[in-house]
């Protein structure tokens, strides 16, 4: 039976499982690097199946995600019961959310930023993690550029496996428009497990961002300051100049004092 993926957050947690302490350890250099005291409070926006979650709750945060997927959130309290750890885990949505506390890091990575389609969409989203900020918080934001010359016909592919069971990911672009600043994407799943096979499908649109668009983007967001950019390659002794090259971007944010 073919299902849309998100009915399966436990393959799409396998197939991204070796990004995981990567993420998690550049969220820890990245405080150390840009926060000021003590890292405590974590909130994960869009938090999907809580790869991130449940290992940053492992290694002793305070951590809160949400999503809008109730299989995913399902299976990410599942998961934090198995490791006998706990989070906030809710059902929100990333640009209508408000949460009772603020946070010392906010962080979003894996494209979840581009599901936003509108630009209001997305300066809300970025407004609404400022104001769960306190002075000083760090708000880590991953997702792909598009370069001028980026291929506007493309296939990926990821692949994970445990014990006997493996899953296959792949990605395909279905239309792809500049002026609109939309891409239209199918990812289609196989998973190979002891009791046969799974296979699910869902299309969707991601928002397109320019280097440019997107600094126009941030303008309109005086609360946040771009401290820092950087790639996928989670080197926290390698920035990035946020230009036309980049395309695998992490931008650290800081919510600035509204006092000073």
């Amino acid at each position: 039976m073919q299902k849309s993926l998100y009915d399966y957050p436990q393959y799409y947690d396998l197939a991204f499982r070796d990004e995981t302490d990567d993420e998690a350890d550049f969220i820890e250099a990245a405080w150390a690097k840009f926060g000021d005291g003590p890292l405590k409070h974590l909130l994960e926006p869009g938090c999907g199946s809580g790869r991130l979650v449940v290992e940053l709750a492992r290694r002793g945060y305070d951590v809160t995600g949400f999503d809008l997927s109730e299989p995913a959130l399902r299976y990410t309290r599942s998961r934090l019961r198995r490791i006998d750890r706990t989070a906030e885990v809710l059902n929100a949505d990333m640009i209508d959310f408000s949460l009772p506390r603020k946070f010392d890091m906010a962080y979003c990575t894996m494209n979840t930023f581009r599901h936003l389609l509108t630009e209001n969409d997305a300066r809300s989203h970025l407004q609404m993690v400022a104001d769960h900020l306190r002075p000083g918080g760090l708000y880590l934001l991953g997702f792909h550029l598009m370069p001028p010359d980026a291929d506007e016909e493309c296939i990926e592919r990821w692949r994970g496996s445990s014990g006997k069971t493996s899953v296959c990911f792949t990605l395909r672009v279905l239309d792809f428009c500049r002026r609109t600043r939309l891409e239209s994407l199918r990812i289609s799943m196989l998973a190979k497990t002891p009791r046969g096979e799974i296979r699910g499908r869902s299309e969707f649109q991601l928002r397109l961002y320019k280097a440019a668009q997107f600094k126009t983007l941030i303008a309109k967001v005086p609360d946040l300051e771009l401290v820092e950019v950087f790639d996928f390659d989670y080197d926290i002794d390698e920035p990035q100049p946020l230009d036309n090259e980049l395309a695998d971007a992490v931008f650290v944010f800081r919510r600035r004092d509204s006092n000073a």
